[in-house]
């Protein structure tokens, strides 16, 4: 296990690296990725497709930890937020999606290429590539998929090789989304506020609850609008 992955792994998850532990609902992942809870069960369990002689299956392209656990890890988020981007320019072909990724992982022998830095790299470029090739991107389409997904893993803070940190998408877009931080060691990998660490539910439940959020702000040490940010984060799975 790794530095990070055994840091407070053995008073939290009995010794699990954290990154690894199934944490998050289809709804809760859906919430914090601001991805359709339908399309992410599909990268997650798989799908039907029509073929000349009926039916055929695609595989799933996230697998989780657990697969009697119907709930998503850290890392399974990050693989999602990858899967997200690429939906962003083309309706995801999952199995070149797979096959793309499997030249590129083969190549530089890397595992789990959607949650390594190496996908900024040279293994992220040939996967690029390799993708384009396979679904006919034209070279405008190559580079808007290029930029897309290089901001998604802007909100990916990588230690020791491997994402473990991720900062959501901003629901109200300020600060580009920099208020709300997901982390598998802090808060059992709920969404919290970065510079206190309160949950982002804690902070809607007194919203719910009737109180201003200039109170809430006062009382946690936060500036208003990081409150703001909390509550339409969590009323986004409303």
């Amino acid at each position: 296990m790794s530095e990070v992955g055994a840091q407070f792994s053995e008073s939290i998850y009995g010794g699990l690296d954290p990154r690894d532990v199934p944490l998050y609902s289809l709804k809760v992942a859906a919430r914090i990725l601001a991805q359709s809870p339908a399309t992410l069960r599909s990268w997650i369990a798989g799908r039907p497709y029509p073929t000349r002689d009926g039916e055929g299956w695609f595989d799933p392209l996230i697998r989780r930890p657990e697969p009697e656990d119907a709930r998503l890890s850290f890392h399974n988020l990050i693989e999602a937020n990858v899967l997200s981007a690429l939906r962003k320019v083309h309706d995801i072909p999952m199995r070149k999606v797979r096959d793309a990724q499997e030249r590129a992982e083969g190549q530089y022998g890397i595992d789990r290429l959607f949650i390594s830095d190496q996908l900024l790299a040279a293994p992220g470029k040939l996967f690029l590539e390799v993708y384009g090739e396979l679904v006919d991107l034209s070279n405008t389409q190559q580079l808007a998929l290029k930029a897309i997904l290089y901001d998604r893993l802007d909100r990916v803070v990588h230690v020791n090789g491997l994402a473990s940190q991720y900062w959501p998408l901003s629901p109200t877009q300020k600060d580009r989304g920099r208020v709300i931080v997901v982390d598998p060691r802090i808060s059992f990998g709920r969404p919290v506020i970065a510079k206190r660490g309160v949950t982002t539910s804690a902070i809607a439940d007194r919203a719910d609850a009737g109180e201003e959020p200039a109170d809430i702000a006062r009382d946690y040490e936060l500036e208003e609008h990081e409150v703001e940010e909390a509550i339409s984060f969590e009323r986004l799975a409303a």
